[in-house]
């Protein structure tokens, strides 16, 4: 066989085997964590109020429609298994029969890890879609965390917010955050935490007024966004807060941090603050949890 003829049959062998290799690899595994507050069209607090709030349905529509713009651009790449986590509230709020067939999703918020359920180290990456700034920002649209009970939370000293607690979970999971979308303060408040591509959908002009657009032009922020993410997702990076984490969180309230001091370990800062240390991101998170939503006084 001559030199030409190897060199031939060398490059169509390799050629095979890198065939064989990309065939074998599985499809991508992510979570989809949907919150309200900052999906696109929802510009006021009764839009995203179950109990009776004018155009919650349309809200609802519009949270649909957004899950579902980004898993249409998931799926225009490949075959992927995608799990859609609602996260906003009593986290009923999807339209399931108009969600794209080819998602599974969890919904109800009788859960431990809230926002993230669902997620472990097998997933391939997260996406925040309608998130919305920590308490206490005043360039966000109805800024919170968590609930209105909880004034500030922080992480090994590091404030954050829904997303930045989101993220450290995923982080120490090894999961990384590809794309986070809510209004503009919650785009910046994330950035500075993690570096991953972001969509703005509305700017606030109180923290109970946004400056809206409509809501076909968010969708196709979100879908160039979504490839942008996608293309990059092998070189994204996972936040994390480190081993053990102490959780301090401040309250409305001295009754709250009254009450919490029935938890062994846990430890009062001042009139409004407790501290503890937990082990990981998995311990802290269902604490905290507990701490803002199931302890109700």
């Amino acid at each position: 066989m001559s030199k030409k003829s190897i060199h031939i049959v060398c490059a169509l062998f390799l050629t095979i085997q890198v065939s064989f290799c990309v065939a074998q690899q599985p499809p991508p595994k992510i979570l989809i964590s949907v919150d309200m507050e900052g999906i696109g069209g929802v510009g006021t607090q009764n839009m995203v109020r179950s109990s009776g709030g004018k155009d919650y349905q349309l809200g609802r529509k519009l949270m649909t429609e957004e899950v579902n713009t980004v898993v249409a651009v998931i799926f225009e790449q490949g075959p992927a298994e995608i799990l859609v986590n609602d996260s906003h509230g009593d986290m009923q709020n999807l339209l399931h029969t108009e969600l794209d067939e080819r998602v599974t999703y969890i919904q109800g918020n009788i859960k431990p890890f809230g926002m993230v359920q669902g997620l472990d180290s097998s997933f391939d990456a997260v996406i925040f879609l309608g998130y919305h700034t920590r308490a206490g920002d005043p360039d966000g649209f109805l800024a919170h965390t968590g609930s209105g009970s909880v004034k500030g939370l922080w992480l090994n000293d590091i404030e954050v917010g829904e997303g930045g607690l989101n993220a450290a979970y995923a982080g120490e999971l090894g999961v990384p955050v590809i794309l986070a979308s809510g209004d503009s303060a919650f785009t910046v408040e994330i950035k500075k935490l993690i570096p991953t591509t972001t969509a703005s959908t509305k700017t606030a002009v109180t923290p109970l007024v946004a400056h809206l657009v409509h809501p076909t032009m968010v969708r196709a922020r979100l879908a160039s966004a979504t490839r942008n993410a996608l293309a990059s997702l092998k070189s994204a990076k996972i936040f994390t807060v480190g081993k053990p984490v102490r959780i301090k969180m401040r309250f409305a309230t001295t009754a709250r941090a009254d009450i919490l001091q029935a938890i062994p370990g846990m430890s009062r800062v001042d009139g409004f603050t407790v501290a503890y240390k937990a082990k990981n991101m998995v311990e802290a998170y269902k604490l905290i949890r507990l701490m803002y939503k199931y302890i109700s006084f």
